[in-house]
């Protein structure tokens, strides 16, 4: 459903209350009182067969009975009466209800479903608190605390969390657009408000208190859309690990839901906190327009405590400490006394006065090497924290640099520098009263610009090999047909190898006398695994041997290791053995690699320190495919791993490129072959001569096991197809890619000034910042892009449609170098793109054009759109209908 008749919910014209009550205390009094005093300015009109009013306004004994249609309703009834209640207002056109009731479960919340779907009413809830909406004067709650108005919405599905988030706000003066307690959610859910709100002007940031989402999908592309227009900021309740011990593999095991959220709500580049406090402090410094470049952070106090805990606090949350430049150290040496740190923190000393701190903020200003300048001040006899806070704000205003690097402050105690607080607040200076709360702002900051740049980032092309997934795909089918649901290890190299993800050498042998032979041709010291599809852990049973240094060695390993597999796994099916090459590579580290689906959002992607003490140490990041090089190496950079992969010692940086490609293969083979479960490399080995996957496991589906989609549609490669123009030149029409952003800028660089002005009504020569990568990177489940690209990779046009979030209208845009127009190209790529939107469903296609766009008016009317003034004299909307039925020629 998604947006559809949400109008109606915050833009009622008249409103009922079913339920209504004059008992004190009653949900349905609270609920009426609570209506009453919102100050809504259309009529409420309260539903009750045995009053003859509620309050002072008069009482109606049924729906039927309402003297005017309503817009939105509020239940407040028993919970068997609720789905004939939707009914009834469904019948009399209402668009919207909120269903506080409790107990609507199972039968009768499908049954309130069915009532409510031939009217397209929208229900919220059941079992919530209700909806607020300050600013329009609504509260169809039951809240103890009215809201004041102000830009930031709330949507929580727990009420108890909302009223605690009103009651904490209140005092603080923090004002709300709108406040949804969603509940159960049967029908509106967070997809659909995050599609709401980010577009809704009144909202400048989007709070969201979750503990599960059902659509993943509708969830990342709403969220997605909405992070990239304002701050979007989440408590996730419940952070234990799902993982089992006695998963099938280390993935599966350390793929807990917690983190899947974690990687879901990076990915959609909002901005995770945990707790009421640390939200509205997030959303507080987020929308106060303070940016960062980086995680430096340079911090100057007058105690050394407090400067050790802001730098414990800092490297807790990933952050660094600023390395101060020569010139900025002098500078503080000439006013500082000869004691103070001489590093950072900045250290002046515990009686230093107002103008050092004045000098040192002037340094620390004009020193490029931090991101962000803490102040810290601890109140001391012999000096006013005061007069201190009063330079730093003297020293701060319009001096923050070139990058406009943010100032944040914590006078730390409580009376003695109450006053020095208030000249910050009335700065616009954040001030905080530890230095964790400071430190934490910071990283706020820097987190949600690291999920904003991933959210936007151009990734580099990643070959995928011909034939790979039809490889991988024809063994995974012969083992299903077999009634397998474990893959051998060679077969599980097989798949990795059509991945193009780097194996070791293995020879298979059912009999030790064949294991032995196998050790003869590979002619080096070999390890030796006992080969069964009942055994996922081999060293757990005794099944591996390692630097069996001759076949003689090998027999002998061969004929023990079987009895002892037999002896501890009598269950086990034995097949045979696997030899491999010893593999010498003393100072590679051992990585884990792999696959495991979330029952909410799919297929997710792992990365960690491998291993056998992988589980003990827990070192570990979680991605959702599809991914690139970009994505991985964040991954990558979120493990402590990280670190000696960057080389220490005697050991160089290991191949980092490797290991991402090795994670882009993973996702790639998610997205390919969804009968795979679960897939573990441990260990993947990495140095500085590239990377090698030296075990693996696969466990597939069972036929006819269901599992949740992907959570992000991966890129189309199907809708591929060459076409020839002009008789002779052969272009590639394609789904746009991320990696395209710096064709798009060609594209407009080596197009007109007025054919620009013409696409994007703008009079800019050149794409402004940011645009090339979000034209490029779309979001295939709600919009896509065509490109022609010729043989030289160059694209000569694009043709684009966005749709609705109901998914049933879209609106097209297309362009075509200026240099290639004239060639039917136009037409090509519009037609291209009006058949995908058929085959969504898609009914209605718009565009908004240049009234003195000729040559885009006259395609569109060749291609059957009709016209349609717009809102502006300057530009025409054009319509096509794609769910009729084409008229015969005449």
């Amino acid at each position: 459903m998604t947006t559809r008749n949400l109008d109606a919910l915050f833009h009622p014209k008249a409103i009922a209350l079913i339920g209504a009550s004059n008992t004190p205390g009653s949900v349905g009094q609270v609920i009426a009182h609570n209506l009453a005093q919102g100050g809504f300015a259309g009529p409420v009109l309260p539903v009750n067969p045995r009053a003859a009013s509620i309050g002072s306004s008069l009482a109606y004994p049924s729906v039927e009975a309402l003297p005017r249609p309503v817009d939105m309703a509020v239940i407040a009834t028993p919970a068997p009466t609720v789905p004939g209640l939707v009914a009834e207002l469904g019948a009399k056109g209402c668009r919207a209800a909120v269903v506080v009731s409790a107990g609507v479960t199972g039968e009768l919340k499908q049954a309130m479903l069915d009532a409510s779907r031939p009217h397209l009413l929208r229900i919220v809830g059941p079992n919530c608190l209700g909806f607020i909406s300050p600013r329009v004067g609504i509260n169809a709650s039951f809240a103890h605390i009215a809201p004041a108005a102000g830009g930031l919405a709330l949507v929580a599905q727990s009420g108890a969390i909302a009223a605690a988030a009103l009651d904490w706000a209140k005092p603080r003066g923090i004002g709300f657009s709108h406040v949804i307690s969603i509940g159960d959610a049967a029908d509106v859910d967070f997809g659909d408000l995050l599609d709401y709100l980010a577009i809704d002007p009144d909202t400048k940031a989007i709070l969201i208190y979750l503990e599960s989402i059902t659509d993943a999908r509708k969830f990342m592309t709403a969220g997605r859309i909405a992070a990239r227009s304002k701050p979007v900021v989440v408590i996730k309740a419940g952070r234990t690990s799902a993982g089992a011990a006695a998963a099938f593999s280390h993935t599966g095991a350390m793929a807990g839901s917690d983190l899947v959220y974690d990687a879901a709500f990076r990915r959609a580049g909002m901005l995770r906190v945990g707790g009421l406090r640390e939200l509205f402090d997030a959303v507080t410094t987020l929308s106060a327009g303070l940016r960062v470049h980086g995680d430096r952070l340079a911090i100057l106090t007058n105690g050394g405590g407090a400067g050790v805990m802001a730098v414990d606090a800092l490297t807790d949350r990933g952050g660094r400490v600023a390395d101060l430049q020569p010139d900025t150290i002098e500078a503080i040496t000439r006013a500082a006394p000869k004691s103070w740190s001489h590093g950072n923190p900045v250290d002046i000393l515990g009686d230093a006065h107002p103008d050092l701190y004045g000098k040192a903020m002037e340094a620390l200003l004009a020193d490029k090497q931090n991101d962000a300048i803490l102040v810290m001040n601890c109140p001391t006899a012999v000096a006013d924290s005061t007069e201190a806070a009063r330079t730093v704000v003297a020293a701060s205003a319009g001096k923050q640099g070139p990058w406009g690097r943010p100032v944040f402050t914590c006078w730390l105690g409580d009376f003695a520098v109450a006053e020095g607080r208030r000249a910050f607040a009335a700065a616009g200076i954040p001030t905080h009263e530890t230095p964790d709360e400071a430190v934490r702002a910071f990283m706020h900051l820097v987190d949600h610009r690291r999920n904003q740049e991933l959210l936007m980032q151009t990734p580099s092309d990643r070959r995928r090999l011909n034939g790979g997934a039809a490889a991988a795909r024809a063994i995974v089918e012969a083992a299903l047909a077999d009634g397998r649901r474990i893959l051998t290890d060679p077969e599980a190299r097989a798949v990795l190898k059509a991945y193009g993800l780097p194996v070791v050498d293995d020879r298979t042998a059912r009999t030790p006398a064949e294991a032995a032979a196998a050790a003869r041709e590979l002619k080096t010291p070999v390890a030796l695994k006992v080969l069964s599809p009942d055994i996922s852990h081999k060293s757990d049973v005794g099944g591996v041997a390692l630097d069996l240094q001759d076949p003689a060695e090998v027999l002998e390993a061969a004929e023990s290791m079987r009895a002892r597999v037999q002896a501890m796994r009598p269950d086990a099916e034995l097949e045979g053995f696997v030899v491999q090459p010893m593999v010498s590579r003393p100072k590679a580290l051992e990585l884990l690699c792999g696959l495991a689906h979330d029952p909410t959002f799919g297929p997710v992607v792992l990365f960690g320190h491998g291993g056998v003490a992988t589980e003990v140490l827990a070192d570990r990041s979680l991605g959702l495919p599809p991914l690139n090089d970009v994505l991985a190496r964040d991954m990558i950079a979120r493990t402590a791993v990280s670190r000696l992969m960057e080389g220490y010692r005697d050991r160089p940086p290991v191949d980092l490129a490797g290991v991402a490609d090795v994670l882009v293969g993973l996702g790639e083979l998610a997205d390919d072959l969804p009968e795979v479960l679960e897939l573990d490399i441990n260990p993947l080995l990495a140095d500085a001569d590239g990377v090698l996957c030296l075990d693996a496991r696969i466990r597939l589906r069972a036929p006819g096991e269901t599992a949740a989609r992907p959570a992000i549609l991966p890129y189309p490669q199907a809708m591929e197809r060459t076409v020839t123009m002009d008789g002779a030149e052969t272009l590639t029409v394609r789904p746009i890619r991320p990696q395209d952003a710096p064709r798009i800028e060609d594209l407009i660089d080596r197009s007109s000034p007025e054919d620009v002005r013409l696409r994007f009504a703008s009079g800019f020569r050149h794409l402004p910042p940011g645009w090339a990568a979000r034209l490029s990177q779309i979001d295939y489940d709600r919009e896509m892009a065509l490109v022609a690209e010729n043989g030289t990779g160059e694209i000569l046009g694009v043709s684009r449609i966005v749709g609705d979030p109901e998914g049933e209208t879209a609106e097209f845009a297309l362009m075509v170098r200026s240099d290639s127009q004239h060639r039917g190209l136009g037409g090509l790529l519009l037609r291209a793109i009006l058949d995908h939107a058929r085959t969504r469903g898609i009914r209605e296609v718009w565009g908004d054009v240049a009234r003195h766009n000729d040559r885009m008016l006259e395609l569109a009317e060749n291609l059957g759109f009709g016209r349609r003034a717009g809102e502006d004299v300057a530009r025409v909307k054009v319509i096509k209908r794609l769910d009729l039925a084409p008229q015969p020629a005449a």
